[in-house]
């Protein structure tokens, strides 16, 4: 198992030029390494818990300063991880972190693991897993809706719910052993089936919440395809309001995928502005380009099919309509501002399940129009209430389902009569998964997998 008798330390901010930069310690020898390291302006041989201490970080053979710092000592049980913990907070750039750290590494500290601090955070019991996997869709929020259901979920508001479930499981579970155990002995009749089937309700209340969830957590992914020159990248940079994408009036400008990221009513929207896809093209580099629009378009979610509204319909956007097939899409009929094409009427047959908005993303006309039909599209037009519990992991909603489906299967034994060690094994096994989101039973290869993805510092 993880060891937390060992001190870590690590910078705990990006690597780069900033004018901040913090360097974390964390463990039984942190206090004694920032002393031996730390040198206060005003003389003060102590480090004040919760104070920042001005002053230098030196060389402790030489007394040589490193860079000008402040220190925060914050003791055990009252920090982060639980531990004695130290932050120095020197200046932003790569040389002085990396030669804090290593002085940190000299006197006794070990580099700590991707994630490692939360992963004390969690072993400690200051957060259990689902919190602790907040922190990561916490700093990787793109929108301020993501960041709120990050932030409900690190306040442990999923958590409670799950929990109270578990609970109830438990209190079912125990009657059934009870029953297993004290054969001979009078039990007194209790109801199996209406608990259970109170937590199958309650499952699948969390679980209507979790696509939803993983639209904020995740985003959607939405491919901006259709014929050359038809007005893509001015719909991407539309969208983006800004100019990211060049725009000119010659076909075939965009030779390769673009990806950048909207925030349409806090969804956060991956847009792939893609290359025009031609039937035929003799050009070896706009070929590669017309491939890759087309790995993009099977990889999205969502497809925006651009056309030309001012233009008549060509062979090309049928055969883009082809591609596109049963995938969720909209039909986006961009140069609003120019006269119509007269066979409009063919419209009709054109991807007869995907709804039309007319833009002129030249004149940012339609634009919001366009953002609606999105919205609408990818959450049906629902509103996420602040005091709504999202499921927003996929690792939780696969434990809920197999929690479910556990259940219902413990509900059918106990109908057709079974023993109770037979019903007893399904209830378990639902305890055990709802164990798995919070972490009362988790193995040490899943909390590999779920800490691996954290930075270093964190």
């Amino acid at each position: 198992m993880y060891s937390l008798d060992d001190t870590i330390a690590a910078i705990a901010t990006s690597i780069g030029q900033s004018g901040v930069g913090v360097v974390k310690l964390s463990g039984p020898e942190a206090y004694p390494i920032a002393r031996r390291l730390f040198r206060s302006a005003t003389g003060q041989t102590d480090l004040r818990p919760r104070y920042a201490h001005y002053g230098r970080i030196i060389e402790p053979d030489s007394e040589a300063p490193v860079d000008e710092a402040l220190v925060v000592y914050m003791p055990k049980p009252h920090s982060y991880t639980r531990q004695d913990v130290v932050e120095i907070q020197a200046h932003g750039g790569i040389v002085p972190l990396r030669r804090i750290l290593q002085l940190t590494l000299n006197l006794g500290a070990r580099p700590a693991e991707a994630g490692e601090m939360t992963l004390r955070a969690f072993l400690n019991g200051r957060l259990d897993l689902t919190q602790a996997e907040a922190v990561l869709d916490v700093i990787e929020a793109k929108t301020e809706a993501a960041l709120r259901v990050a932030n409900e979920q690190l306040g442990g508001r999923l958590s409670a719910q799950v929990a109270g479930v578990r609970r109830a499981l438990l209190d079912t579970l125990a009657f059934l052993e009870a029953s297993i155990d004290f054969v001979e002995d009078e039990i007194p009749a209790q109801d199996v089936v209406g608990p259970l089937a109170e937590v199958c309700d309650q499952l699948e209340k969390l679980l209507k919440t979790a696509d939803q969830g993983l639209i904020y957590r995740q985003g959607v992914r939405a491919a901006i395809v259709g014929r050359p020159n038809v007005g893509k990248s001015s719909l991407l940079n539309s969208l983006l309001r800004g100019d990211r994408a060049i725009v000119t009036a010659i076909p075939g400008t965009t030779r390769d995928t673009l990806e950048e990221t909207a925030n349409i009513a806090g969804i956060p929207l991956v847009l792939v502005d893609t290359a025009g896809i031609r039937t035929e093209t003799a050009d070896e580099v706009e070929r590669i380009g017309v491939e890759r629009s087309r790995l993009a378009l099977e990889r999205a979610d969502l497809a925006l099919m651009v056309m030309d509204g001012s233009q008549e319909l060509e062979q090309g956007d049928w055969a883009i309509g082809r591609l596109v097939g049963n995938k969720a899409a909209l039909l986006v009929i961009n140069k609003n501002d120019l006269p119509l094409a007269q066979n409009q009427d063919q419209l009709a047959d054109f991807l007869p399940n995907a709804r039309r908005v007319h833009i002129s993303a030249l004149a940012n006309e339609g634009i919001e129009a366009l953002e609606e039909a999105i919205v609408e599209l990818v959450s049906g037009g629902s509103i996420v209430l602040a005091d709504t519990p999202l499921v927003s992991n996929p690792r939780h909603k696969a434990l809920l389902q197999r929690a479910l489906g556990h259940t219902q299967a413990a509900i059918a034994a106990q109908q057709a009569e079974l023993s109770p060690d037979l019903v007893s094994i399904d209830v378990r096994a639902a305890v055990d998964a709802l164990g798995e989101i919070t972490g009362e039973t988790v193995t040490e290869d899943l909390l590999d997998t779920i800490f691996s993805k954290f930075c270093i510092g964190k």
